[in-house]
């Protein structure tokens, strides 16, 4: 199974970033659903079904109150050749704090091994096809949105022709 941890967004800040993003995306980019959006904090890869209850555990565990996130404002990644339309988040040392815990929890139970980045805190809303970069060009602000997130999710990706289709496996 292809899972990772994300945060969930309030149903509203989901639909304003969606919408944002069909108003500013290149119309050769794939949108995202609002539907999809989310904070990623861990990619996990495939992973075997019996990771499932021990991921699952260390959310409990590290689960807290994160305060505020505030949408900031338009993020192309990769930098130099971008392929991802995000909106940059700004947060409290309580997104860092709870992110370090959580790959620290991942290491211990599952042998996940972490990314040396330290996180950027975004949410996707847009892709290039594959193998197309674009320029990145300056856009309008996202919608102003401060809100907490609703939880703390292991979602499974499910991919075909259409797309990708996230599940939450566990929610806390």
């Amino acid at each position: 199974m292809r899972l990772f941890v994300g945060l969930e967004l309030p149903a509203g800040v989901r639909e304003a970033l969606a919408a944002w993003g069909d108003a500013v995306a290149a119309p050769v980019m794939r949108r995202t659903p609002a539907e999809n959006l989310h904070v990623t904090l861990a990619f996990l890869g495939s992973r075997a079904a019996q990771d499932v209850a021990a991921v699952t555990g260390v959310l409990e565990a590290v689960a807290r109150p994160l305060g505020t996130l505030e949408v900031d404002a338009p993020l192309w990644l990769p930098r130099k050749r971008p392929g991802v339309l995000t909106v940059a988040l700004r947060a409290g040392p309580e997104l860092a704090e709870l992110h370090a815990d959580l790959l620290a929890g991942l290491v211990d139970t599952i042998g996940f091994e972490p990314e040396r980045r330290p996180l950027r805190p975004h949410v996707t809303v847009a892709r290039a096809p594959r193998g197309e970069h674009l320029y990145a060009t300056e856009l309008p602000p996202p919608p102003a949105r401060a809100f907490a997130p609703e939880a703390l999710v292991l979602y499974r990706s499910h991919t075909d022709a259409g797309g990708a289709r996230y599940e939450a496996l566990a929610r806390v």
